[in-house]
Parts: structure tokens; sequence; C-alpha cells
């Protein structure tokens, strides 16, 4: 599974996962300027591309639904998970980082 190889139906589901993820991402914690922004999307899509089979199979073996759900499925909702996930994480260290950065030099 964590291998796509030419099968375009899986590119696409690999790719609309990864915007999905990326456009929510930048819903729930908004940027505050157009830089963060587009940093943002494109590194959660960056991390949802690479990342979106992995997390997909891991979401599927934690909540037992493998045989319930097609390849393209697991593909989509391990992309948007990996995206959504990344820049929370990136986000929430970027301010906190701009928040003690600037009191302590």
């Amino acid at each position: 599974m964590a291998d796509i190889g030419n099968d375009p139906g899986l590119w696409a589901a690999n790719v609309l996962g990864s915007v999905a993820g990326a456009a929510v991402s930048l819903v729930y914690m908004l940027p505050r300027s157009r830089q963060e922004a587009v940093s943002r999307f494109f590194t959660g899509m960056a991390c949802g591309m690479i990342f979106g089979a992995p997390t997909g199979l891991w979401l599927v073996s934690r909540l037992g639904i493998g045989g319930q759900i097609s390849g393209g499925e697991i593909l989509l909702a391990g992309s948007a998970a990996a995206s959504l996930c990344a820049w929370w994480v990136l986000g929430a260290a970027a301010r906190i980082a701009a928040r003690f950065g600037k009191g302590g030099g």
C-alpha cells in the first residue's frame, strides 16, 4: 500500500488529502501573515504527500477497519491526517518560539 506507483487514482487521493489537510490546518489555526499561510500550506502538502500512506495504514490498524475501506480511502485519510497534524505541531512551535524569542534576547 505504501507504494502508489503509477496509479492515477491513488495519486489523486494523495494530493486531495494533502490539500484538504493543509486547508483545514489553516482554518483551525489562522496564519498571521500571507507568508506564514503559504509556508504552512506547502509544508502541509509536503508532509501529506510523504507521510500519507504510512499514516493511513496506521489509522486503519488503530481503528480496526482494514477490510472496510479501499486503498484510495486509506491514502486520502492518511494524507489529510498527516498534513493537518504537521501544521498543528509546526504552527504551535513557531508561535511558541516567536513568543519566547522576543523576550529572551
